[in-house]
């Protein structure tokens, strides 16, 4: 029996007619990126060319053949990129301050380090909130795929907002606080891909929103890249001013990340584009082991005193951020800080 696969030559797929397939993974890559560029007019950014190339060729070899043409799929990713970019330019534009007041009270969360917990921060948060019937959005602005919020809630919403051809915003409850993800049906988002604030509220937007929370994804170290620049454009400094939270684990090799991170952004920071780190979390820990906090950096070392600890949660090391309420005692260390910003009742009042 002849298979499917067999009724198709797997290299008769690669765009240009009679085009061979390439001889090398190098050639590969010179190919997929300047298909990306090719439907990008604008430009694309490192960040972007990197993930869209690194996308396509692996799925080159997975499907070893037979899936779709990989400089498509390049070309396809090329021109979603610069269909938002030229969006967050236009709605977005350097020249014209920025107006945050549609969302509230805002909280970017970073992740100072990989597996630092920003998103079961973010979670936390809301959760807070919604203990003293706040009306909270929580924003995923990471992949899909690599999202620490995939589970955040028990069923997706019937709720869409179509931002552009290729991505849509979905609405879903996380009890009663509304969460906002992208969904695409492109192999990936790259970080130029992501709309800007503006496209992630939902029409109508919820009367009154008393807090928006973003998890930024992407790695802090991306959205710290730029703030006119994809997720990182909710730190671009607005009124009312924004609260960023950036998120460690109690080791020296997440403040060592955390530093390198933070002076990243200094150069938005210094030029009057970025809204510094308000509040640094401590994640998975009651206070400073000994030896740690004096490998923090100078810019790390700024935050030190006013640093917030967020005791170990067993739950959130196995399983991360699931549709259940946060656990107690993540939410109460988290509670005086939401208080002191009054946007919930102070405990001792409760």
């Amino acid at each position: 029996m002849t298979s499917p696969r067999n009724t198709a030559d797997p290299h008769d797929r690669w765009a240009a007619p009679g085009a061979s397939p390439p001889r090398s993974s190098y050639e590969l890559n010179q190919r997929l990126g300047a298909a990306a560029r090719s439907r990008a007019p604008s430009g694309l950014e490192i960040v972007d060319s990197e993930d869209l190339v690194n996308t396509t060729s692996a799925a080159a070899a997975v499907d070893d053949g037979y899936g779709p043409d990989p400089v498509e799929v390049a070309a396809e990713l090329g021109a979603a990129t610069d269909t938002a970019q030229t969006r967050t330019r236009t709605v977005f534009p350097e020249s014209r301050p920025v107006s945050w007041a549609a969302f509230g009270p805002l909280i970017p969360v970073l992740a100072g380090s990989a597996g630092a917990g920003a998103s079961c921060v973010a979670a936390a948060i809301v959760d807070a909130l919604q203990q003293d019937q706040r009306c909270a959005l929580l924003i995923d602005a990471d992949d899909p795929a690599r999202s620490g919020l995939a589970g955040a809630s028990s069923v997706d919403g019937p709720w869409t907002r179509q931002v552009n051809d290729h991505l849509t915003v979905r609405y879903s409850w996380r009890d009663d606080a509304l969460l906002a993800r992208l969904e695409t049906a492109l192999p990936a988002i790259t970080p130029g891909m992501v709309p800007p604030p503006p496209d992630w509220l939902p029409n109508p937007a919820p009367d009154p929103l008393h807090a928006t929370v973003v998890d930024l994804g992407h790695g802090g170290w991306r959205a710290a890249a730029s703030p006119i620049y994809g997720a990182g454009g909710w730190l671009r400094r607005g009124l009312p001013t924004q609260r960023p939270i950036l998120v460690v684990r109690a080791t020296r090799p997440s403040l060592r990340q955390a530093e390198q991170l933070l002076a990243r952004l200094d150069p938005w920071v210094q030029r009057g584009l970025a809204t510094p780190i308000y509040q640094l979390v401590v994640n998975g820990a009651r206070k400073w082991p000994a030896g740690v906090a004096g490998a923090a950096g100078p810019r790390v070392a700024a935050l030190l005193d006013e640093a917030l600890f967020v005791p170990h949660v067993p739950a959130w090391e196995v399983g991360g951020v699931s549709d259940e309420p946060s656990p107690a005692r993540a939410v109460e260390a988290l509670r005086p800080l939401l208080a002191s910003w009054r946007l919930i009742t102070s405990p001792r009042r409760r």
